[in-house]
């Protein structure tokens, strides 16, 4: 004992329990990766084949795989039996919008309830966090009652004032542009900022706004892109809300646009296909902002 304690040589049950431990880390890791991405695998291989096809490789791994009569008829069919491309140009257009303002709006108040002191802000960041315990769907009903009733305007034979939002590209985007959610990750990240950074640039004669856009905002990057990305899949992944205000064809969002391969004979790959290509923008915005939204957790944890 007195060998191994100067040595410091570890015994020999203790490395083995070690990598034991190890390799199960690693088995379930694995694990959990194959249960997360045979969906998709299947998502994608049933985007080529046929109805047919799709239930007949069900039983096997065969279903997993783009293997068999493949076809792009499906894809093809994705173009001419929806208006695709005018979805997909709503749905990326109303989710940059929203991200932008919901990164400047809540980024802003957050600044406000952490850097700055001001009478009450306590009780009014208390209200926000309450607010996350209310249901979403709770609160749908008496907005759309409300947004029918605000008055908007519109362009068609010259500028007027209308009555209602619906049918509009700003009724998929000012409702959601506040959220208690995202005000409270700046707000916890903003409060690990050291202030001295803020009396520094007190002394050299920098303002608020300025404080906020040249130091606050330049070294918060990793929670700016974890909001932006839980705000970008909210935005993109909305379904009920459209459904309920937006009966116009030229301004529905993709997920809407799915219900036109719900008929009476389902095509599934073509439903596939489609949520194949919806799928595509939300992986490339993740990829993005990999990097950044890793740190941000893993920060969070190390600050538990």
């Amino acid at each position: 004992m007195a060998a191994t304690a100067t040595t410091g040589v570890q015994p020999a049950p203790t490395r083995a329990r070690r990598a034991l431990g190890t390799a199960l880390t690693y088995a379930l890791l694995v694990l959990m990766a194959v249960v997360f991405v045979f969906p998709l695998l299947f998502m994608l291989s049933a985007s080529f084949k046929s109805n047919a096809a799709i239930f007949a490789d069900l039983r096997s791994l065969r279903a997993f795989l783009p293997v068999g009569d493949l076809t792009l008829d499906n894809y093809a069919a994705v173009f001419t039996r929806s208006l695709f491309p005018r979805f997909l140009f709503n749905s990326l257009l109303i989710a940059t919008i929203t991200v932008a303002l919901n990164l400047l709006f809540n980024s802003m108040a957050a600044y406000a309830l952490s850097r700055l002191a001001w009478a009450g802000k306590t009780v009014v960041l208390s209200i926000i966090i309450a607010t996350l315990v209310i249901p979403g769907d709770t609160v749908v009903i008496p907005l759309l009652l409300l947004v029918s009733k605000l008055p908007g305007l519109s362009f068609e034979g010259g500028l007027h004032l209308t009555q209602g939002w619906l049918n509009t590209y700003h009724v998929q985007i000012v409702p959601f542009l506040a959220s208690a959610f995202s005000i409270f990750l700046f707000y916890q990240f903003f409060q690990d900022i050291p202030r001295e950074l803020d009396e520094a640039a007190t002394i050299d004669g920098a303002g608020r706004w300025r404080i906020y856009r040249s130091i606050i905002v330049p070294i918060s990057g990793p929670v700016f892109a974890t909001v932006a990305i839980l705000t970008f899949l909210s935005s993109w992944n909305s379904f009920l809300w459209p459904i309920m205000t937006v009966q116009s064809e030229q301004i529905r969002p993709v997920l809407v646009g799915m219900q036109y391969f719900f008929q009476q004979d389902t095509e599934w790959g073509e439903v596939m296909a489609y949520a194949t290509l919806i799928t595509l923008p939300i992986l490339a915005f993740f990829l993005a902002f990999q990097r950044s939204f890793v740190r941000s957790i893993a920060t969070a944890g190390l600050k538990g």
